[in-house]
């Protein structure tokens, strides 16, 4: 299971309802939830930042917690 998936159990969110609000469909969900291998893009973290209603940001950083996020000057 990815990060992604461990997420939206952890919330105990329906991939079902999140398709419909997002337009992602019900198997890119299934593989982004449990295929480390299959990549989430920024407009799919956009939309489903919207659909859980959380920022977009904050979901970045929950589903990459390695990755640098800091801003630069």
């Amino acid at each position: 299971m990815t990060i992604l998936g461990r997420y939206l159990d952890k919330k105990s969110i329906n991939k079902s309802g999140i398709a419909r609000m997002t337009g992602i469909t019900t198997s890119r969900l299934s593989r982004l939830s449990n295929d480390s291998a299959c990549k989430l893009t920024a407009k799919e973290l956009y939309l489903l930042s919207k659909a859980l209603e959380v920022n977009s940001e904050y979901l970045l950083s929950e589903l990459f917690p390695n990755a640098n996020l800091q801003e630069h000057e």
